[in-house]
């Protein structure tokens, strides 16, 4: 799948370099040309002739070293690469990328390259967690790089918590994402929405739902990658879009209808990934409720159908809705996928363990307006918006 791509790899000095050299083999094996770049530390974990062995081209480690093949000096490197892996990326490394030093031949050949950059996070939670660390990310993240985030486990450092490389398959996967699919969604605008809704009960309490808004962003987030333009209206949530993708911010299911209407007309595809309230109270108090008994009774009203809606309204647009149901979801998800009119429908059962709101893991299946099924297994939340989005081109070519 990587045949003929030139992919840069920047290795830094973390414990997790060990396993680099397997994602190097695995990168080799689907015919990628691999060029290898350690920092000095990094060659303390893992010596530069493995790398060199496993890519079969020569490894960068010293910037002040007499170079063997000039095609292979950082400019040159640079100008190749059709992708730029950093992993592990250290909060060392990060830093000082953010902050635009280039001592070393590494941070030197990032500062060069204009090849997307992909930043492979490995290192102990609370150096991850520092503010200082989650700044520099964020800031090379509205720079345009992308950054996978790490998995959570044991460390070496005996610590459990967030900061684990991610292992070969998942980089693959993002890898895959950015250099082979990208671009074959350009020209389309895509409407998606991600999150749940809030509905005021006073001005402290509200009726809400455990959506995280992860899939939806994660489909922002492809579909932005492989060149749509994107609208990502999102309810209440802690997630950071992408560089590149417009955002509107609602927090009620009236906010939301009224946002994503003012957008349907101009969009091609249209992904309602949202856990939008089905009920809101019929009055809202203006100040907060105070304990007057053992009970409170609140008497709720039906928020508008949206999604129901843009079924009655669809013209030239391609609708995808999702279903998240605890029982019989494959009926439930064909009574709404008939009922709103809409060409595709992504069903996960939300009480499965692990998976579905606030999971980074998903499990669905995916049904279509001629009756066909297709399972998709358990996997990570990015990978699972490619393969909705690779359908989603399926269907447009037809």
């Amino acid at each position: 799948m990587l045949k003929g791509k030139n992919i840069v790899v920047g290795v830094a000095g973390g414990i997790a370099a060990y396993k680099i050299v397997d994602l190097v083999s695995q990168l080799k094996k689907q015919g990628a040309n691999i060029y290898v770049i350690m920092t000095q530390s990094a060659a303390n974990f893992v010596t530069p002739l493995t790398f060199r062995e496993i890519s079969g081209q020569p490894v960068v480690v010293d910037m002040w070293a007499e170079t063997t093949n000039w095609n292979v000096e950082h400019i040159a490197l640079a100008s190749r690469a059709d992708l730029f892996l950093l992993a592990p990326a250290t909060g060392n490394v990060i830093g000082k990328i953010a902050n635009g030093i280039a001592d070393d031949m590494l941070t030197t050949t990032v500062m060069a390259t204009t090849a997307p950059v992909l930043f492979v996070p490995a290192m102990n939670t609370n150096m991850y967690l520092n503010p200082i660390v989650q700044k520099n990310i964020s800031s090379l993240i509205e720079l345009g790089y992308h950054f996978m985030i790490p998995e959570s486990g044991m460390l070496a450092c005996g610590v459990e918590g967030i900061g684990r490389l991610p292992d070969s398959k998942t980089i693959l996967e993002k890898v895959h994402q950015l250099i082979v699919v990208q671009n074959d969604f350009r020209g389309k605008k895509i409407l998606i929405t991600a999150g749940g809704t809030k509905e005021a009960i006073d001005p402290v309490r509200y009726i809400g739902n455990r959506s995280s808004g992860k899939m939806g962003y994660a489909l922002a987030s492809a579909a932005a990658a492989r060149g749509a333009t994107v609208t990502l209206i999102s309810g209440p949530t802690n997630l950071k879009a992408a560089c590149g993708i417009k955002v509107e911010y609602v927090e009620a299911a009236s906010d939301m209808r009224a946002a994503v209407l003012a957008h349907y007309n101009e969009s091609d595809i249209v992904i309602k990934a949202a856990a939008v309230a089905d009920y809101r109270p019929q009055s809202t108090a203006e100040h907060k409720i105070k304990k007057t008994g053992d009970t409170l009774q609140l008497v709720l009203e039906r928020n508008p159908d949206i999604l129901l809606e843009l079924g009655q309204l669809k013209k030239q647009q391609m609708l995808i809705g999702f279903a998240a149901e605890t029982q019989q979801l494959v009926l439930h998800a064909q009574e709404k996928l008939a009922k709103k009119n809409l060409d595709m429908i992504i069903a996960n059962d939300v009480s499965v363990p692990g998976v579905g709101f606030n999971a980074d893991h998903n499990i669905a299946k995916v049904l279509y307006r001629d009756g066909r099924i297709e399972e998709l297994s358990k996997m990570s939340k990015e990978h699972m918006a490619n393969i909705i989005l690779d359908k989603i081109l399926a269907e447009c070519r037809k």
